[in-house]
């Protein structure tokens, strides 16, 4: 068994124990001086690593809660995102259906235009047989204006001489006829041509027949009484004449004779 420290020195001389004992105490608070020391300085790290964790701690939480901060703007983020597509999806949806009715009412309105088309090409088919209809009836209107106008000039060729003659003073020398003349290369048709006298003075004798008159009639028959001859007599025959014509006429030295006064 092993001895204790007093032990050890009690077994020594009597002279020698205290000096020794006085010694092994100075030894001893050497050595708990030392391990105090050390302690110490232990418990100072410790207490420095401590610190050091408790400020990484701190550090850690600042971390954790900035993470948890970020975690909950990211979580508001998502749920607007969330939101957002929502609203999104459900306008894509909205216009989904608008864009199906817009393609029905595309189709509808095809089908009516395609409708409407046929109606279009029918109207245009009956519209050229109305123009083709109308023109046959110009032409045979024509025609029978032109046999009118013929029977008119005819019965104003045999009878004008003798109602310029009563009506006017005007005397018919030679025949009245229907012709073409030729002025400055130009063939320009006459449905009454011939000479006569009026106060001794000799004029060229120029006369239309139509079966209405206007006054842009009257203006052109003008131009071609000037053409033909400077002193002529223009007389113009129909079958009625209004009263505005008539002034026109008088304006222009133009004699209206109405058919009634010619011989059938």
């Amino acid at each position: 068994m092993m001895k204790t420290l007093e032990e050890v020195v009690n077994q020594l001389p009597k002279e020698i124990r205290l000096p020794i004992y006085e010694a092994l105490q100075i030894v001893k608070e050497d050595i708990i001086r030392r391990e105090l020391g050390e302690i110490k300085e232990e418990i100072k790290n410790v207490w420095k690593a401590i610190n050091e964790l408790a400020e990484a701690q701190k550090r850690t939480e600042q971390r954790v809660n900035e993470l948890a901060e970020a975690q909950k703007r990211t979580e508001e983020r998502v749920d607007t995102l969330a939101q957002r597509l929502n609203e999104l999806t459900q306008r894509v949806n909205e216009l989904a259906e608008a864009q199906k009715r817009t393609e029905e009412r595309v189709n509808k309105l095809s089908r009516e235009v395609e409708k409407l088309s046929a109606e279009v090409r029918k109207i245009a088919e009956s519209h050229f047989k109305l123009v083709e209809e109308h023109k046959k009836t110009r032409e045979q209107l024509g025609g029978l204006s032109h046999a009118f106008g013929y029977v008119l000039e005819d019965r104003a060729i045999k009878s004008l001489p003798k109602v310029l003659k009563e009506n006017h003073k005007i005397e018919v020398m030679g025949k009245l006829k229907r012709d073409y003349l030729v002025i400055d290369g130009e063939y320009i048709e006459v449905n009454i041509y011939g000479k006569g006298k009026k106060e001794g003075k000799e004029y060229t004798i120029i006369g239309e027949a139509k079966s209405k008159v206007s006054k842009r009639i009257i203006d052109k028959f003008i131009k071609k009484c000037n053409k033909i001859s400077e002193k002529s007599i223009k007389v113009i025959i129909s079958y009625i004449f209004t009263p505005e014509i008539k002034k026109y006429a008088e304006e222009k030295n133009i004699i209206l004779i109405p058919s009634y006064e010619l011989e059938l």
